[in-house]
């Protein structure tokens, strides 16, 4: 059981973002976001968080969310310095309480309250085929810094969450297309995986990539080559499209990989701001593209999830009920 005041904290591979939830009926307080770049660990991070925003707050437990696999009482953040340890987490705030959890169980917990059939546009932006989900797993992924991906999977009458480290998984051409410029792709650590594309970064991989293959302007920040993209550039524009595309497979196989008819979710930074590339259909012909189950691919929701902190409410429903939810991670206890 948690503690309240509870921080919740949402530990990524550029930023740190923070809120504290005072009491079960409340709603989460989110506090400054701060760059993991700018402080040596966690602790100075949450203190600086709470020093800006806490209104003298003390929290007596945490939850945290981190962008690595949760393996150990000590987590290596896969793409930045942090070392998260619960336990000097704890000590360090006087904390009795500290879980730290992969960065997509949160957002699965979320996943639970979504609905795309009545879906608010601040939540959640429908993309093509149903927007009635099934009884089955919900899938939520989502393309940033790096690639997360879980699953919340009816259990009895709980709600397990299932983490993956399916963005390390291979990922390769699927059309003559794709075959003629695959080559021309840098690889990471000698391979072509789902992360090394559908990422940031990754969209810098594949626009260098089109470019080998067509020519074109060089550009290395994804910001830029989403804005070009959006405004009809043609190298740009054909890296968003490949990259929609891409995504739609993924999730496609995802999707079948945990029968996931309650509908697929897709946060992280980029899908929000290429929702009009997203909506035009690369993406849903992909995400069908099945056979022979098409037609069930047909049923399944795919949307963006458009809110600005969707872990948050995870994270928050993990600490108000968390006999609801089965999921693994790192619990110390003072």
């Amino acid at each position: 059981m948690f503690e309240f005041p509870v921080l919740l904290g949402d530990i990524g591979g550029t930023n740190a973002r923070f809120a504290v939830l005072e009491r079960p009926e409340g709603e989460a307080v989110v506090l400054d976001h701060e760059r993991t770049a700018d402080h040596p660990d966690p602790s100075s991070a949450i203190r600086a968080a709470l020093a800006k925003g806490g209104g003298g707050t003390r929290p007596r437990s945490a939850i945290l969310a981190v962008a690595a696999r949760v393996d150990g009482p000590a987590v290596q953040l896969t793409n930045a310095h942090w070392v998260v340890a619960g336990e000097r987490i704890g000590r360090d705030l006087g904390l009795s309480r500290c879980t730290v959890v992969n960065d997509y169980v949160p957002v699965a917990a979320g996943a639970a309250g979504l609905d795309p059939a009545g879906a608010d546009r601040s939540l959640l932006e429908p993309i093509g085929g149903s927007c009635t989900p099934g009884r089955g797993a919900r899938l939520v992924l989502g393309p940033g810094t790096g690639f997360g991906a879980a699953a919340l999977v009816p259990y009895g009458r709980q709600l397990a969450i299932v983490s993956t480290e399916a963005g390390h998984a291979d990922l390769g051409p699927c059309d003559e297309e794709e075959a003629g410029f695959w080559p021309g792709i840098d690889r990471v650590g000698g391979r072509v995986t789902i992360e090394a594309l559908l990422s940031g970064p990754g969209l810098v991989r594949l626009h260098a990539a089109l470019r080998r293959a067509r020519g074109g302007p060089e550009e290395t920040d994804p910001a830029a080559i989403t804005a070009r993209g959006l405004d009809g550039e043609p190298l740009a524009r054909a890296t968003l499209e490949r990259f929609a595309t891409l995504l739609g497979r993924v999730c496609g196989n995802l999707a079948l990989t945990f029968l996931a008819t309650g509908g697929v979710y897709i946060g992280g930074g980029i899908a929000p701001r290429i929702l009009p590339v997203l909506q035009a259909g690369g993406f849903r012909r992909a995400f069908e593209d099945k056979a022979p189950f098409g037609a069930m691919m047909e049923t399944i929701p795919t949307c963006v999830i458009t809110v600005a902190d969707p872990a948050f409410a995870g994270l928050s429903a993990l600490a108000r009920e968390p006999a609801r939810f089965a999921y693994e991670g790192q619990v110390w206890e003072g």
